[in-house]
């Protein structure tokens, strides 16, 4: 159960540590941000947090370790009740409800399981040890990544 989801959060991570480190940002609300591909310079930065003076375009132009030190509190206090709230409700569909496989919390919005027998079907065996085995090399990806960015030149090899 906790490979599953510590890889498909790795997977996730790996993908926004990309976006981060390429500098590729979408529009937050289509708006004169200066943060993202469609509008890189603007005039008009948007203040993530008016205490600490930061905007959207500093976290944009800042590498993936030093704009997570940018968030402020507020914003982690969103992010661990978001967190906290999903495991809540993760926990109850696992355990308390009957005839679930690992990584099944009901959200599904592509139908790729729809209507599959999880358990026999030869296919969906397959995908699930290919979820877990990308789930694997990205949770090592991600980690060489930030102890790259932590300690630059731990990792031997190019990366982004």
């Amino acid at each position: 159960y906790v490979e599953l989801k510590h890889g498909r959060i790795a997977m996730v991570a790996t993908i926004g540590f990309m976006v981060q480190k390429f500098g590729v940002h979408f529009p937050l609300y289509l708006g004169p941000t200066g943060s993202n591909a469609f509008s890189p310079a603007s005039d008009q930065a948007w203040l993530l947090s008016s205490s600490s003076g930061v905007t959207f375009s500093d976290v944009a132009a800042a590498a993936p370790l030093d704009a997570i030190q940018m968030v402020p509190v507020a914003g982690w206090l969103q992010i661990f009740a978001v967190a906290g709230w999903f495991e809540c409700v993760a926990f109850d569909r696992q355990w308390t409800q009957e005839g679930r496989v690992p990584g099944d919390y009901g959200y599904d919005p592509l139908g790729f399981t729809k209507g599959k027998d999880m358990e026999t079907d030869e296919k969906m065996k397959s995908l699930r040890m290919k979820e877990i085995k990308n789930g694997r090399v990205a949770m090592m990806t991600i980690a060489a990544w930030v102890s790259n960015e932590a300690i630059p030149g731990a990792l031997p090899v190019w990366h982004p």
